[in-house]
């Protein structure tokens, strides 16, 4: 009996290999089960498992931080930590672009 999909209840679920990418960055094909209509993937325990053993070994895992506003002299900063720094190779006096996505997101780009 075939399994419907846990997030739209429309498709099945169809056991297949799928790429992974994690911050742009590919992780690797892993066993997962799809859904026919929506796409979505689900990965049972133990893939799950290799997928962060994966993403911990390139660098990539805990790059997402809170941080908050600070003060430096009249202007406003954003403090990276180390992780973010390290994964874009950011140096002081690096030039950058900002930019609003919506009222709520900015985007950083490195120029």
């Amino acid at each position: 009996m075939e399994m419907k999909c846990y997030i739209c209840n429309k498709g099945e679920l169809v056991k297949k290999e799928v790429p992974r990418e994690l911050y742009g960055k590919a992780i690797g094909k892993f066993k997962a089960e799809v859904c026919s209509h929506c796409n979505e993937a689900f990965y049972d325990e133990e893939t799950s498992r290799k997928i962060t053993e994966k993403t911990k070994k390139m660098g990539l895992w805990g790059l997402e931080a809170r941080t908050k506003i600070g003060v430096s002299g009249s202007v406003l900063d954003v403090r990276l930590n180390k992780n973010i720094v390290n994964f874009f190779h950011l140096k002081k006096g690096k030039e950058v672009r900002i930019y609003p996505e919506d009222e709520k997101r900015f985007v950083v780009e490195l120029a």
